[in-house]
């Protein structure tokens, strides 16, 4: 219960009293990534069920986005910008590393949130119009999986730094058990809405997932020679990003909707 009650602080701005601080074994809430992934995805349903009832939708997918922000204290919007600000600068390795250290927002870091937070804002917009909720639950869930996947065999360009704690320290049982946690949630979806479609576009992201990781772990490995904390942030949001149009495509692709 420490390890996950602090992972739960860690990663949400859930108020919660309690003392666990960090230790040497701190990475092993890791196994409750997916999880504390659900108990967001549960709290933005709910948000959304309430905002559809007293807003309009464009409004509602506005607020949803403040919320989901607000939630998460921004944590891995944080690295979205910073990784930008540090891959796309150009320069030598050591100097994108002190680049995604710095606190200060840069033109690509900023530009880079805009247009996630925007795009992110108008799906949201067509899935709330349409009530389909799905895809809501379970993209904070798929973020946090993509962490885990991530820091999986991986190696950080820094002796130091906050994605040390995660950054080649997830275990076999870690990974299987996140994965085991997304296809339990899904096994729930399908005895609720008997509608195996939905089943089927969750489970093939999730290879698809597996795929978006690697593709970023090669890309970001050719720069920095390794992954950083900012790097994981922002690998949460693209994935959830991904997710998003995924999900939106399969849809469509069906006619569904």
């Amino acid at each position: 219960m420490k390890r996950f009650i602090g992972m739960l602080m860690f990663l949400t701005r859930i108020p919660i009293k309690a003392n666990v601080g960090f230790d040497e074994n701190f990475h092993k809430g890791m196994k409750f990534f997916t999880l504390i992934g659900a108990i967001l995805g549960g709290g933005y349903i709910a948000l959304s069920f309430l905002l559809l009832k007293v807003l309009d939708v464009k409004i509602a997918s506005i607020v949803l986005m403040g919320a989901v922000i607000l939630l998460t204290g921004g944590l891995h919007l944080d690295g979205l910008a910073d990784s930008f600000d540090g891959l796309y600068s150009y320069r030598k390795k050591d100097k994108i590393l002190e680049i995604m250290k710095d606190s200060r927002v840069g033109t690509n870091g900023l530009l880079a949130v805009l247009i996630y937070i925007l795009l992110k804002i108008n799906i949201f917009e067509l899935f709330l119009d349409k009530n389909i909720l799905i895809p809501i639950f379970f993209m904070p869930i798929l973020g946090r999986l993509s962490i885990v996947i991530a820091s999986y065999n991986a190696r950080s360009p820094r002796k130091n730094g906050m994605g040390n704690i995660f950054i080649g320290k997830v275990s076999n049982f870690t990974l299987i058990f996140n994965i085991f946690i997304f296809i339990l949630f899904n096994m729930i979806l399908i005895l609720y809405y008997r509608d195996y479609y939905f089943l089927s576009i969750n489970l093939s992201f999730l290879i698809f997932l597996f795929l978006i990781v690697k593709l970023i772990k090669i890309h970001v490995y050719d720069i920095i020679d390794g992954i950083t904390g900012d790097i994981l942030g922002c690998i949460c949001e693209l994935s959830e990003l991904f997710y998003l149009f995924y999900f939106l495509g399969g849809l469509k692709l069906f006619h569904y909707i």
